[in-house]
């Protein structure tokens, strides 16, 4: 990066991209270990994070399972509040064109991992493959400090979203019980802490099957009992106006732009891709559109559904709207009941997709390859780390069980830059399209007004965590709305 003229992030791809391709060999391109191994004159050694976490066995609606399970999940149950920062037309087309700007940025994504791939350098991580295309300085240590705080924050907040499930069916069975947050923190993290002995990406295709067919069982659930609740007789006023403070309407605008980019991002596609068997050009469209037919079911009928009964009175999750503080519960027990269960379920598929990325870090530099995946030097370390890392992330869950409230600062600072950003700069740079073509164009549009986005709503979210700051108490017996 240094050294080069005009924009870094616009400027022409390096005559590296450009090179005539050498055959497919479908090996994998270590940016750290190739270009020291290079200095030193020597091979570079077997990755063992590659060979065993991030192992390339998949078809490409295994990719499509686990693209599903990091992409929807009970999240989409917040939709209905991101409509009421912005009303009924700008909700929708805000909606939609997140949808498919997503879409689109993720087909490019693909579209770069194809092409470096045909040049010899199969890529299986966001990080090098940023590295190769950006520069290796920098932009490598800002993607890996980026996706690092992802997928932690969202391990931690799947954690804490899972207990909280198990203490509302406790406290619907005994009101009065001793049992406390954290007692059903650590439950789901002993359960977490089991199932993240799964050796590999590809070992939870199955699981994230179970994930999909979770998402569209509690998204029905929640919309008819949402339904319900907007067609009683003795239904919420329904109001749809928007504050009438302009600034305030504004910052909850971008708010909600960032809960949106928070529900559709999910930082881990090129860790996905390395999941398909080689070679894995072209599956992964079938992956996205297998994906997204799942997520226009599963976030238009919630968001519409519940921001129909509700209106500006919605929640910041509409299952408590459904579970009002005061007065019955809008919709029957047992609905309810069954719905947490399912969201209870696919919160554990989620910390798994989640957590792989750093089990393949861990696993890279603790792992030998040259020895079995199922042998003692490669099972203790294993087993070691795992769970000492499902432990860190239980206890910061228990300690800032507010976690949920820092979900659009997630999305404003994390999901947009690797989500939304870097795509298109790197598409324009690897596959280079000519300056006045309408796709460079598009994507230096969409790099812009996203860049900026980020920016606005970062300061959006961060004032919201302000104003919430009051409520926050640290191992509070509740998690804080």
């Amino acid at each position: 990066m240094a050294g080069t003229g005009g924009s870094p992030l616009l400027r022409s791809p390096s005559p590296v991209m450009n090179t005539m391709p050498t055959p497919p060999s479908a090996a994998v391109f270590d940016v750290e270990a190739a270009s020291g191994a290079r200095r030193h004159g020597i091979k570079p050694a077997a990755d063992a994070g590659a060979a065993f976490v991030l192992e390339s066995k998949g078809k490409w609606w295994h990719a499509g399972f686990h693209l599903t399970t990091a992409i929807v999940g009970p999240t989409v149950l917040t939709l209905p509040y991101a409509l009421r920062g912005m009303g009924w037309e700008l909700g929708l087309v805000a909606l939609t064109a997140v949808a498919a700007v997503t879409f689109y940025a993720y087909y490019l994504m693909s579209r770069v991992l194809d092409h470096c791939e045909a040049n010899g350098r199969r890529h299986i991580r966001f990080r090098e493959l940023a590295a190769d295309v950006l520069g290796s300085g920098w932009v490598f240590y800002l993607v890996v400090t980026v996706q690092t705080a992802i997928n932690a924050g969202i391990t931690i907040g799947s954690i804490l979203l899972a207990a909280d499930c198990l203490q509302i069916m406790y406290s619907d069975l005994a009101p009065n019980g001793p049992l406390k947050l954290y007692h059903f923190i650590i439950v789901v993290a002993v359960v977490l802490s089991l199932l993240s002995q799964l050796p590999s990406f590809h070992s939870l295709r199955y699981i994230n099957l179970g994930s999909l067919l979770l998402s569209f069982g509690y998204t029905i659930l929640v919309s008819a009992a949402c339904i319900r609740a907007g067609a009683l007789s003795n239904a919420p006023a329904k109001d749809y106006s928007l504050s009438s403070s302009n600034s305030e309407k504004t910052f909850n605008a971008f708010l909600s732009i960032s809960i949106l980019a928070s529900v559709f991002g999910n930082g881990i596609l090129p860790e996905i891709q390395a999941t398909l068997a080689p070679p894995a050009a072209g599956k992964m469209m079938k992956a996205l559109v297998l994906c997204y037919t799942v997520v226009v079911f599963t976030f238009y009928l919630p968001a519409i559904t519940g921001y129909w009964a509700f209106g500006n009175q919605v929640q910041s999750n509409v299952l408590q709207s459904l579970m009002p503080d005061k007065g019955p519960s809008l919709a029957p027990t047992w609905l309810l009941g069954l719905a947490v269960v399912l969201v209870l379920l696919q919160l554990l598929a989620i910390a798994l997709v989640y957590s792989q990325v750093a089990y393949e870090i861990m696993e890279k530099s603790s792992a030998d390859a040259a020895r079995g995946r199922f042998s003692r030097r490669n099972v203790a370390p294993r087993v070691a780390l795992r769970t000492a890392y499902v432990a860190a992330c239980a206890f910061v869950a228990a300690m800032l069980p507010f976690f949920g409230d820092i979900v659009g600062v997630v999305g404003a600072v994390g999901f947009i830059p690797l989500d939304f950003v870097l795509p298109v700069v790197m598409y324009n740079m690897a596959l280079a399209p000519p300056r006045r073509s309408p796709v460079y164009l598009a994507n230096v549009a969409i790099m812009v007004v996203f860049t900026g986005v980020g920016l606005i709503g970062a300061v959006a979210s961060v004032r919201k965590l302000v104003l919430d700051a009051g409520q926050f108490k640290l191992f509070s017996g509740n998690v804080v709305d």
